[in-house]
């Protein structure tokens, strides 16, 4: 039997349980079972890219949360992001996106914000929310630290790494002694 030395064992099974997460977003529950949920596992360089690009962020804005964020994203084997498509109606015609009905929404110009584009529906943006959470549900049963980050996200969609998505949330993954998501500074 071969020997595998714990570092490469645990790099394997990190990007495997990357993998793992992608499946577990996209058999998430859907609006009227349409999917407009969208993946991506970025590691190496294109990880790198995405921490160097946050902090250009944090220069730009001076926020340290996007610094902080870039460490802990050099700190992870990977991470995996899960963007929607939000300016897509649903066709319910419900007004949670400020608009009285999905025609109106549907015609309503579409722009890019600050991090994300708009406006959104909320059935979209309830689709990814449940993506999100069966991903970090995937990666918890598999005992894979995680933290699903806003400022990761904020930095793929700058990159255009998910073009289609107009939000995109980062979900870094590790396995450390100890979970490097949590009591972190501000």
């Amino acid at each position: 039997m071969p020997v595998i030395k714990s570092e490469e064992g645990e790099r394997e099974a990190l990007l495997y349980a990357s993998r793992l997460m992608l499946i577990s977003a996209r058999t998430a529950p859907k609006s009227g079972g349409k999917d407009d949920v969208l993946t991506l596992i970025v590691s190496g360089r294109e990880k790198e890219a995405v921490a160097v690009e946050m902090d250009k962020i944090a220069e730009e804005r001076k926020i340290e949360g996007f610094k902080r964020d870039a460490k802990n994203l050099r700190d992870s084997e990977a991470a995996v992001l899960i963007g929607v498509r939000g300016t897509t109606s649903f066709k319910l015609d419900c007004g949670s996106c400020g608009y009285e009905t999905c025609s109106k929404f549907d015609e309503a110009e579409k722009k890019a914000g600050r991090d994300f584009a708009g406006p959104t529906c909320i059935f979209k943006a309830l689709d990814l929310g449940i993506a999100l959470g069966s991903a970090v549900k995937t990666a918890s049963f598999l005992d894979v630290d995680n933290r699903i980050m806003y400022r990761v996200g904020t930095a793929a969609k700058r990159l255009n790494l998910l073009p289609e998505a107009t939000v995109i949330m980062g979900i870094p993954i590790s396995a450390k002694g100890k979970n490097i998501y949590f009591d972190r500074q501000r």
